[in-house]
Formats: structure tokens, sequence, C-alpha cells
């Protein structure tokens, strides 16, 4: 359970065990890093579930969102993360910024710094574009996915999902099914989960593993059913066809039929075996409908859940120097499954 922080508490974000002004990836964390934020995540479960849903924690403070990728989970969710700690938040597509208008990522981390937001959230196509605009503002920035780099919020999420469930992330064996190629959520699922003592395997077509996926701890696999074998967590991942250029599989027919999770290579799993997926779902091609709307052992509408929470508390962690002790506001809660 994390500390109960109030206007007049002493902790610092050093003292409490994340020392970072921001989060640009997973990899590069400590397991106490982690455990810290999960705790603090799990606390703003309580509270997104209670009828008060609204804290004062960031009354003064901005949060700019800044996506230069559609998205809707994770741009609403940072969204109503930072309204329910009281903040001021602005959403920015790139669909109308001045980015389409031929300006460049430099120069528009200019314009937003002269702005003075506290928190940048930044989704972005290309990989370390995120980490680029971290080094030319002033603010705090939060990675909701570079390219095909990371998205450490969405691990955090699936990582307190699965915590909740099962207590412990140590010690389970957990399948990473997809398109590992192109996903930067499998990417930081793999160095979260081993980085808290989870075992980790990926399986997929050879067109879509990456080489040398075993560098960052994660044992690969073509067969999806041997795979599966004594896994605790299955975790199904879409075709990113956005980011293909040229075919990596013969057709999504065949794709199911060898990777799509259902009833007949779930039974490879254990028995209590538990479902997971970032969504969107392409249902029918990476997973059966029969199998993602399982009530005991699908995750997913949980993970989406999961998500408020986890980004309310990477807002309130890297907001915290910028909070007098002195301001009125009310408490942050306390972690507790």
């Amino acid at each position: 359970m994390s500390p109960t922080l109030n206007s007049s508490s002493p902790l610092a974000p050093s003292s409490l065990g994340y020392r970072h002004r921001h989060l640009l990836g997973i990899e590069g964390l400590s397991a106490q890093e982690i455990g810290v934020l999960l705790d603090l995540s799990d606390g703003y479960v309580a509270l997104s579930r209670s009828q008060s849903k609204k804290t004062a924690l960031m009354r003064g403070l901005t949060v700019i969102n800044l996506f230069f990728e559609t998205s809707t989970r994770t741009r609403t969710s940072f969204e109503l993360a930072g309204k329910r700690l009281g903040a001021d938040v602005i959403n920015m597509s790139v669909s109308w910024s001045s980015i389409k208008k031929g300006e460049t990522l430099i120069d528009t981390a200019m314009t937003l710094n002269a702005m003075h937001p506290d928190v940048l959230v930044v989704r972005h196509p290309d990989s370390g574009a995120v980490k680029l605009l971290s080094e030319k503002v002033n603010c705090a920035v939060i990675n909701a996915g570079d390219g095909s780099h990371e998205h450490p919020t969405q691990a955090l999420l699936d990582a307190l999902t699965i915590r909740r469930r099962r207590g412990s992330l140590a010690g389970l064996v957990v399948a990473i099914c997809g398109d590992i190629l192109h996903s930067r959520v499998a990417r930081s699922n793999i160095h979260l989960l081993t980085t808290m003592g989870a075992t980790v395997r990926v399986v997929a077509p050879p067109t879509l593993l990456p080489a040398a996926i075993e560098l960052l701890g994660a044992e690969p696999f073509f067969d999806m059913r041997k795979a599966l074998e004594g896994c605790d967590i299955v975790m199904m991942l879409r075709l990113q066809t956005e980011r293909m250029h040229g075919s990596y599989v013969p057709s999504t027919r065949e794709y199911f039929r060898f990777y799509g999770l259902d009833r007949d290579k779930l039974a490879a799993a254990k028995p209590d075996a538990l479902i997971m997926h970032p969504g969107p779902m392409n249902r029918g091609i990476e997973i059966d409908s029969e199998v993602a709307d399982d009530i005991d052992r699908s995750l997913i509408r949980a993970q989406v859940e999961m998500g408020v929470a986890v980004r309310m508390a990477c807002l309130d962690m890297l907001t915290r120097d910028l909070r007098p002790n002195d301001a009125p506001r009310e408490s942050a809660p306390a972690g507790g499954v």
C-alpha cells in the first residue's frame, strides 16, 4: 500500500521512489518505480468508482494532449484523468494543427512551450519523436505511444489489471500473441513484465516477429498452442495494418486459423488463464467473440477501467514538484487492492 499524500506531506517524488521528470517508456524503470506507480494507481481505481470522482490535486495546472495519431481509448482516458484531478485539459489534434501546414515538430514544441503547459501527453507515429519533444520543452512529458517503440501507460494498466486479479506479477507466465513486430504495447509489456519477475513468451508468424526478440527477455514461438501451454495470461494484439508496407500474412482468414485466439487454442493454457487485449479488437481476425466476451476469463473491459486510474497516477506523480505543500487540495488516495 502506498503512503497517503496530502497537502502537508513532506514526501517528494524522489522519496516515493520515482525519480524521473518524464514518462517516456518502461525500459529503464526499476521494479520499485513501477511498483510505486501501480500502488498509486490502485488508489485511483477506488476514487473512480466512488460517487465523487474528482479531486483538486492539479487545480491550476494545464495538461495538453497532443495526438499526431487518431485515438479513442488513450486520448479519452488521459482527458478524463486530467479532469478528475482538477487540471485544465486541452486536446490538440494533428488534423487541424499547424503540423498539417508544414510546421516542424521542433517548431510545435517551441510554440507549446510558450504556452507554459505543465504536462504534455504525446502520441506520434515515429519512434523517438516523443523523446525529442521532451528535450525541447520545460514541462513533464508522457509518452502516449510513439511509433513501434513504447506505450508505457498501456503496459502499466495491463500490469495493474493482472495484479488486481492475481495479486502479483512475479512467477506468472504471460504469452503475448500477434503482431509483435509493429507493437509498442508488446515492447512496453515485455520490459515491465520481465522487470517484475514474470516469464514472457511471444508468438507470431515469422514475418511478424522481430529478430533477436529474445534479447528483450522474451521467448519466441511460432506455434501458438505450444506458446500457450501452461500460460497464466494470454495477451492478444491486433494486426497493425497501418504500419505494414507489403504482405505480412497470406490472408486474415489464414491468420485467424493459426494465430487467432479461440476456445481450441485457449485449451492449451491453464484452465483459469485470463485473456487480455489492448484494443481496438478485430473480432474474427485475432480473437473470437466467444473468448473475448467470456465474463469469467476476459479482462478486456477491466483494462479500459484501469487505464483512467493509471493515467491519473502518472499525472499526479509527474506534477508533485509543481504543487506547493501549502496549496489547498484534497489528499491523493492510498493504494490498495
